[in-house]
């Protein structure tokens, strides 16, 4: 299996890392004080089509890889790990769904706005009896007439309170066990909104928030997929999002890495740099073994998902070794 990066990927990773360096980290600390969504960082990256990586150009996407992703995600974080999580969030979980089960006017519809940045995108699963075990998720969808009523409310939804359309998943209660279903709610729908946002004890300008469903009264044309068809929409995304998150992860660890490095090299203690003690470079030279193990993760999963094959637990592996390398 070879990881080895292609020329244009060779291109992106550079790209990438100086755009990181000279627009995102700069202001990285300002905007994790502020806890506000960097609309700016946002614009900007919507305007380099890092939006759209692995959608097709004839819908606005930049016709990538998920390996170019997980470039672009590992690149940004290490500049400003917050909006490297957007880039998961937006693209990965709001965005790639659409394209993956929605139908062909649904894509015409929402993808090329997306992608363009007019709306940002969020995914809606999590409720405060249904995290890791997302089928005890009570948010229902009823239909009535054209529409579906949504009510219930969901809880640390990233992008959320920015969101201007959101992937939610219901239960259809008539379909029983089997009736998660997934919807597409835009912002200003009947019924649709936004409550507290969340205070965070890191990576705070990605921002966080609960979403409320009144009586929302959404159109069965913003139906994604087939009714009952949204445990398996759901899942998909996850894991696909894993990826995303295991390269957010390396990023993370890369800044501590170097950052560390550096600070051993130029404090000096008895004599000489600390960095010389043998102590003090073991453990540089563990975290240093570590981050390549998880990168190697990282990469097959996404190698995987490329090629179409089989990928969950590959990408369950890289996140949970990535994130905790990266704790």
């Amino acid at each position: 299996m070879d990881f080895s990066l292609n020329e244009k990927q060779k291109m992106l990773q550079t790209s990438m890392r100086e755009l990181g360096a000279k627009k995102f980290l700069p202001i990285a600390d300002e905007l994790d004080r502020k806890q506000e969504f960097p609309m700016a960082n946002f614009k900007i990256m919507c305007d380099l089509g890092l939006m759209g990586l692995c959608i097709p150009a004839a819908y606005g996407g930049s016709d990538g890889d998920k390996v170019s992703t997980v470039i672009v995600i590992e690149e940004l974080s290490r500049a400003c790990a917050s909006t490297g999580g957007i880039v998961d969030a937006h693209n990965i979980l709001g965005t790639e769904p659409i394209y993956l089960y929605g139908n062909e006017q649904q894509k015409r519809k929402f993808l090329p706005m997306l992608i363009k940045g007019e709306k940002v995108a969020a995914f809606a699963i999590t409720e405060p009896d249904a995290g890791s075990d997302i089928s005890r998720i009570k948010t229902t969808a009823v239909l009535d007439g054209d529409h579906y009523v949504l009510n219930g409310a969901k809880i640390f939804i990233t992008n959320g309170d920015v969101a201007g359309t959101v992937i939610v998943f219901a239960v259809i209660p008539s379909l029983g066990k089997r009736g998660m279903t997934a919807f597409i709610v835009e912002d200003g729908m009947n019924g649709f909104a936004k409550g507290k946002k969340y205070d965070k004890v890191g990576m705070r300008a990605s921002t966080q928030s609960e979403l409320v469903f009144e009586n929302c009264r959404v159109p069965v044309a913003n139906r994604l997929g087939v009714e009952g068809q949204g445990m398996r929409i759901c899942l998909h995304t996850l894991d696909r999002g894993r990826i995303g998150i295991a390269a957010q992860a390396l990023g993370i660890t890369r800044a501590v890495l170097e950052e560390a490095s550096l600070y051993a090299s130029q404090r000096v203690q008895f004599g000489g740099p600390i960095g010389q003690n043998q102590a003090i470079a073991w453990k540089l030279a563990e975290m240093a073994t570590d981050l390549e193990a998880a990168r190697l993760l990282t990469y097959q999963a996404a190698f995987l998902c490329d090629a179409g094959l089989p990928f969950t637990k590959e990408a369950s592996m890289a996140k949970m070794f990535a994130t905790e390398l990266c704790m």
